[in-house]
């Protein structure tokens, strides 16, 4: 029987047909039977204790021409919905998460993926202090001082903002970089918040790995190479993807990491993985499963679904 879901993303007509991992799995959903209802983030809102948005049905296609088409605009009740998925791309910020509480409301009756709860409390950033002896050497800390004698102890380091993306604003300092005070300037004179200090991993050069686990479970992997002279690999700032396998210390981390995300119903994470050490873990809307279909040929949408209608008979 197809179930009727609806996605919280940014607008479907700016999506990459290449590399988008909502459009793979909304079209996974399709292929099934599934209804479809498309809405902006900021078309969420809570009515009197019902939590509703105003969007629209949706249809899509593999054309890059004319990839979707759009039904009248109507409001919806979440709660007469089987499915939401939380898919809008960051920042987290205080939008992000009041959409979080909000659907919190909602997932009484509707299955939110993922879990906004789990969302709004596990910044990717921040979850992996949870696994200390799986990351490398990190610091979180709003203190100039703090942070220079963090440099001083490692030598080169990676600083980033703490609810950052994508690569924006992430810096390598060398353990000689004059720029230091500079940079601690630009970050705390525009936010309040501390900035993530880590110890410089020279193995991203071979690639940053992201896994993709779903309920858990890790299906597979692409290896992201940084651009010639950058220690960013984000593929939208130029990063290479490229195939690769687990490696056994891959898999021991999978395996420490995995039971958590279920346990946390987070169906759908990609964590990052730099050498032998965990770096992140993605559960807002994480990217990967495209590249990972094409190289490998594993339809990790198809595992989400089904993992998503085992929930829902499960009900």
């Amino acid at each position: 029987m197809g179930i009727k879901v609806a996605f919280q993303m940014d607008h479907i007509g700016g999506i990459d047909l290449e590399t988008d991992g909502t459009f793979r799995i909304a079209w996974e959903a399709q292929q099934r039977g599934h209804t479809l209802f498309h809405y902006l983030p900021q078309d969420l809102f809570l009515d009197c204790g019902r939590v509703r948005a105003v969007g629209n049905s949706v249809s899509i296609r593999y054309d890059k021409a004319d990839h979707y088409s759009l039904g009248e605009s109507r409001t919806v009740d979440l709660a007469d919905l089987d499915v939401v998925w939380l898919r809008q791309d960051p920042p987290f910020d205080m939008a992000y998460i009041t959409t979080t509480h909000i659907l919190e409301l909602a997932s009484t009756n509707t299955l939110v993926v993922n879990d906004p709860f789990w969302v709004r409390n596990f910044p990717e950033k921040l979850l992996v202090l949870r696994f200390p002896e799986l990351i490398p050497s990190t610091m979180i800390a709003r203190s100039r001082d703090v942070l220079k004698r963090f440099r001083e102890q490692h030598g080169d380091i990676i600083v980033k903002p703490l609810y950052g993306n994508g690569g924006a604003g992430v810096f390598l300092l060398r353990r000689s970089d004059p720029n230091f005070n500079s940079l601690c300037e630009m970050f705390f004179e525009h936010s309040r918040e501390p900035v993530i200090a880590q110890e410089f991993l020279p193995e991203v050069s071979a690639g940053d790995k992201r896994i993709i686990l779903v309920d858990g479970e890790a299906v597979g992997a692409i290896n992201r190479i940084p651009p010639a002279g950058e220690a960013r690999s984000n593929l939208h700032i130029g990063g290479q993807a490229e195939p690769c396998g687990l490696t056994m210390r891959d898999k021991e981390i999978c395996a420490a990491v995995g039971p958590f995300l279920q346990k946390h119903d987070q169906v759908f994470a990609g964590i990052d993985v730099i050498g032998n050490y965990l770096t992140e873990i993605n559960i807002t809307s994480p990217t990967g499963i495209v590249e990972l279909e094409r190289f490998d040929g594993i339809n990790a949408a198809k595992l989400m679904w089904d993992a998503i209608e085992r929930r829902l008979g499960a009900c």
